[in-house]
């Protein structure tokens, strides 16, 4: 391989990393915060329906989105350096 497709190929990998440990850290602070606001079993279970809910309206598009054009870069580079 071309050490410009293996650069192009660890550069994609870091950005689907980066995107990834985004969309965790969102998810701490989410965390963090609900331990300020004080954490009744209530809170916990409303909480855990809501997330149950809402999660796969955004952490799954966000996700999906971050490998699928990591995939389809990969693949495009791909079918270039066959070529």
């Amino acid at each position: 391989m071309s050490i410009e497709l293996i650069i192009l190929l660890v550069f994609l990998f870091v950005v689907a990393l980066v995107g990834t440990l985004l969309v965790f850290k969102q998810e701490e602070n989410k965390m963090k915060r609900y331990e300020e606001e004080g954490d009744t079993v209530e809170d916990q279970l409303r909480r855990s329906h809501e997330y149950e809910s809402s999660s796969l309206k955004s952490n799954l598009p966000l996700q999906l989105i971050i490998y699928s054009v990591t995939i389809i870069i990969s693949l495009v580079v791909f079918a270039i350096y066959l070529s």
